[in-house]
This record gives C-alpha cells, structure tokens and sequence, in this order.
C-alpha cells in the first residue's frame, strides 16, 4: 500500500494558537485533500483431483500456510446438485476437517439450490448471511463455496458484503466455473431482472479446481463451460483456438485429458487478463465480454432455460459473423469458428436470438450492456481469430444479415 498525498475537501480548519487566558482561533484555508493508494491482490488456483480425500494434502497445506493464533471457523455451502452426485461429499469434508489444527468446522453445511435460480431471489443470499452471523464467522475465518458459477457467485457475494469482506474460498465443479467464473474476481446476484445487477469485485483467497466433480456432469454442463475457452482463444491466442479445432471432436466426447488442458489453459488467460490493467472494470473496456451483449439477454428471453455457456455460445457466432460481414474477420475464420461451436455441441441459432429487424427482443441487450457498463457502449468485435477490436456502435442492419448468416451455416 502506497501513502497519500494532501490534496482534496473544501473546509476551515479552527487552530489554537498560544493557548491561554485568552486563545485567538485563526482560519486556515486548504484547496482540497486527496488520498491515493493501491491495494494487492495475490490468490492461487489449484488443479487437484479428490480434493478431500485423506491423503489430498493440497486444501490442509494452504489452510495451514495461513494459519495464525486465532481460531479460525469454516463455512461450507455446497450445491445441492453436486451434494446428490457425490453424496460421500459431506462425511468425506467432515473427516477431512476434523483433523485440521486451528480451524473449526461449523456443523451446519449450508445446502443450496444450484444454476441461475440461487440467483434470481435474495433468499439463499440471506441464507448465507444469517449463518454468518449466527455462527460469528468472523474476518478470520472462511465461507468455502462448493458449486457451480451461480453458486460461487452467490456465496462470493455474500461473504463479500459481511462483516465488510470475510475471507471466501471457491471449489468450482463445472467446466465453466473451473475455466472462467471462479477463478476470477467478480461476485453477484441477479435483481430487478437483469444478471448480476446487485454485486461486488473481490477475489476469494483461492480457487481449488477438483477434476473429479467433472466427471458426474451431464453432457449440457460438460459442453456448456466450453464456449467460454472458444472466446477467450478468439480475443487473445490464436495457437489455443487451433488446438481447440484439432481436439473439438475428443472434447465432445468428453476425454478427460483433453478437458484438464482446457481448463488449465482457459483459467491461466482469464488470470492474464485479470491481471492486466482493469480487474475491476472502472473503464468500459471489457474484452472478456466478447458476445456477451446478446449472451445475457437469450438467457433472460429463454427464463434461464438457455444455459449461460450455451448462450455464450450463440453470442460468438453472432458476433464473429458481424465481424466478418463489417468487413473485419475473413470469411474462413468465421466459418471455422462456426464449425468449432458445433463440433463441440452447440447450436448458434435459436428463436430468441433471432434478429428480424429493429424491435427483435434481443437486439434490448444493446442497451441493457450499455447501461452496465456506465453509458458508453464498448462491443469487442475480431480483426481476426485471436485479435479483438473494440467498437463502440453495432450496425442493426448488419445484425440482421448476420442472424440469417448463421441459419446457412
């Protein structure tokens, strides 16, 4: 943390001088006081497998390198679709935790609803704020989240906002979650029907990727985290979306290998970004957000029923085929980028991403994006696969040709 300089604030200050019998009180004036300083970040993600299981070193090594003389408490909320996948989960984290020295558990494993809908209401929110409170989760402490990316959001936000900020620690179990959403810095819930309206920029203190909670995924989940690894590779390292087009196939299959390299690679550009100038996106440069405009609106079109990656997925395409009918990308790349999408599974069209004309639906994301990124409208578009361009108007005319290009696809 850097100090300050005094430079901001109108007011007078009233100074005594030769204090006395008799004090004169002389006015000072100061133009301003201002006060800069920055603060450091430093968390870790871990790529493990059997997270808990007895002879799994890696959660009691960190909790120990940060162990201190204070006892420090564990809160733990878990999905409720990962707790029926695995249900030795609980006893194994009870066994687990028993043995740590300097922490204890609290009973009470708080179970919540898992996708958008933990979102969507303030209820489990609150849910994770009373535990707080009720069992004096302290600043010393950790709320562990155990889920998918609406979970960790939820609980990211939560702990976020109690006691000011109480030490959160993420274990995503979805590809998307393990690829993007949890290894980054953002938390929040959904509120007056627009995503993530409500929610807060603060990295947990570390992320534990567990590759076994993959394998009981269904294939919706399994492929819907993978459009996500399609954007990043498009907007900053071409390499990673030609192994993307050489492995599409092995990841539609669901091969393992194939799935660790992707993660690995997807998590490690999100950090790169995250690390490189606007973690918290005070500016309206968001690149990471390539086809996301459009993404955030077919979700809410479809009540959720469209998952985020799958929607992810069609913003891409929709996007990518705007870049290449402005005259930006070739027309090979975005027919490859097309082929990429639906080799891993997903379809790039869908009735409530169709654009007809000026009053389609979706086209009220443009402005619902604009609105969240403070006024001025920053689109990423490509000048080509692993370059992005920022733009800060879309052509509707032009969109429309691009929603029926992607029907012929």
């Amino acid at each position: 943390m850097t100090g300050g300089t005094a430079e901001s604030c109108n007011f007078t200050v009233l100074k005594c001088v030769n204090p006395g019998p008799r004090t004169t009180l002389v006015n000072i004036e100061m133009d301003q006081i201002a006060q800069t300083f920055s603060v450091r970040f430093t968390y870790k993600v871990f790529f493990t497998n059997h997270l808990f299981s007895p002879d799994n070193s890696l959660f009691r090594d960190f909790l120990n390198e940060a162990a201190s003389g204070i006892s420090k408490k564990l809160l733990f909320v878990i999905d409720e679709g990962v707790v029926t996948h695995h249900p030795n989960l609980l006893p194994q984290i009870r066994n687990y935790c028993a043995l740590l020295p300097g922490y204890k558990l609290i009973s009470e494993i708080i179970i919540v609803p898992g996708g958008e809908q933990v979102k969507n209401s303030e209820k489990e929110f609150y849910k994770i704020i009373r535990a707080a409170d009720d069992h004096g989760i302290d600043r010393h402490s950790y709320i562990v989240a155990i889920g998918g990316g609406a979970v960790l959001d939820m609980v990211g936000y939560a702990s976020a906002v109690a006691h000011r900020g109480i030490r959160h620690i993420r274990i995503p179990t979805t590809v998307l979650s393990q690829n993007d959403s949890g290894v980054g810095v953002k938390n929040g819930i959904n509120f007056y029907g627009k995503k993530n309206f409500l929610g807060t920029f603060v990295p947990p203190v570390a992320v534990f990727n567990d590759y076994f909670f993959l394998t009981t995924l269904s294939d919706e989940d399994w492929r819907s985290g993978m459009s996500e690894a399609v954007k990043v590779a498009l907007i900053k390292d071409r390499s990673f979306f030609e192994w993307l087009q050489g492995n599409a196939a092995l990841l539609a299959e669901r091969n393992m290998e194939a799935m660790q390299y992707l993660i690995k690679q997807c998590a490690a550009l999100h950090l790169q970004h995250i690390a490189g100038g606007d973690p918290f996106e005070m500016g309206s440069s968001r690149p990471l957000d390539f086809g996301h405009w459009s993404a955030h609106k077919i979700e809410q079109l479809s009540n959720f029923a469209i998952r985020h990656g799958e929607a992810v997925a069609m913003g891409i395409a929709l996007d990518s085929a705007y870049s290449y009918l402005s005259g930006r990308l070739t027309a090979s790349d975005a027919k490859a980028i097309v082929s990429v999408l639906t080799t891993l599974g997903f379809s790039v069209v869908h009735p409530v991403a169709d654009i007809q004309n000026d009053e389609s639906p979706v086209l009220k994301g443009l402005q619902e994006f604009r609105e969240h990124l403070g006024g001025q409208l920053t689109i990423m578009l490509l000048d080509a696969v692993g370059k992005g361009v920022e733009v800060h108007e879309l052509d509707t005319d032009i969109l429309h040709k691009a929603s029926q290009w992607l029907k012929s696809c």
